[in-house]
């Protein structure tokens, strides 16, 4: 296989600041690259208004019964992986909603299968198996904007006519094809040059937080700042789940308990009982009607 230069690639640039890094002691090093990180945070802002317009595509997608899905390889496919299987125990939302694959499959996410990254109809194919449609949307997510498998998997969820979005942090790279939205924020050289999960992978993380969490807040999952719809799985998120209907209703602990119990370990539904004075089915049918939004219900 031919290799590419990739050197005019910001990402792959030396960065000056961090030139006699080798030479520091461990406090100075851990204060340069604490003063790089500090730069991502303006360049996800610069970005603020794309990864808005890409929040109301993904809440439009979920809205007409469509998904979400992340497409990377290595550091990229990780953070996308990582990012979908939180939601499910934050927001109750299915497995199915929100998912990420990467480059190699299940096993390049505890091992790194670097290779896999280079062959564009393995995206074709992770796209394809996914039977993704015009409903759904497709996060490609690549650093230096480059990745092969990242630009098969758009181009072929961009002939299936699904929603695109590429989210890279580099200038010198756009895909060949006509993509809906580009997220671009540029974090610059990196501290270790080429090392992509650290201030491009921070940045990228950051907008997948927004992504998610603003889709979610956007559907309904959140009251106020609680995540009403989170799923009692463990004793940890039971805690919450108690806590969040005692903060909203001002009941204590050993009725909010109860109470979550009586509503099937849903709190939105719990909060709706208590406010409101209706059983579980009248609740859950307010709910509903709302499209799950607690503040409509209650006001």
């Amino acid at each position: 296989m031919e290799t590419k230069d990739r050197s005019q690639l910001l990402t792959e640039q030396r960065n000056p600041r961090t030139l006699n890094i080798d030479c520091k002691t461990t406090l100075e090093i851990i204060d340069i690259i604490n003063a790089e990180d500090a730069r991502i945070f303006a360049a996800v802002h610069k970005e603020r208004e794309r990864i808005a317009k890409a929040v109301d595509l993904i809440v439009a997608a979920f809205r007409e019964g469509g998904r979400l899905l992340y497409v990377g390889a290595g550091t990229s496919g990780r953070l996308g992986i990582l990012d979908a299987s939180e939601c499910p125990p934050t927001y109750g939302t299915d497995p199915d909603l929100i998912t990420g694959i990467i480059a190699g499959g299940k096993k390049a996410v505890f091992q790194s299968i670097e290779g896999a990254e280079d062959f564009s109809e393995n995206g074709v194919k992770d796209i394809q198996q996914k039977t993704i449609s015009h409903k759904d949307v497709v996060v490609g997510i690549t650093a230096g904007g480059t990745t092969p498998y990242v630009m098969g998997a758009l181009f072929e969820a961009k002939k299936r006519n699904a929603k695109t979005i590429f989210l890279c942090c580099n200038k010198e790279t756009t895909p060949h094809f006509d993509v809906d939205i580009i997220i671009r924020p540029i974090t610059g050289p990196e501290v270790i040059t080429g090392s992509t999960r650290m201030k491009a992978g921070t940045a990228t993380k950051l907008i997948l937080n927004m992504l998610t969490t603003t889709s979610m807040i956007k559907i309904g999952k959140v009251y106020e700042n609680l995540m009403v719809d989170l799923r009692a799985t463990n004793i940890k998120l039971t805690d919450r789940a108690e806590r969040i209907i005692m903060l909203v209703t001002g009941i204590n602990r050993e009725d909010a308990k109860k109470l979550l119990e009586a509503a099937f370990g849903n709190a939105k539904v719990a909060i709706a009982m208590q406010i409101l004075g209706i059983d579980y089915t009248e609740a859950k049918k307010r709910l509903d009607a709302q499209g799950g939004f607690v503040r409509k219900v209650l006001q």
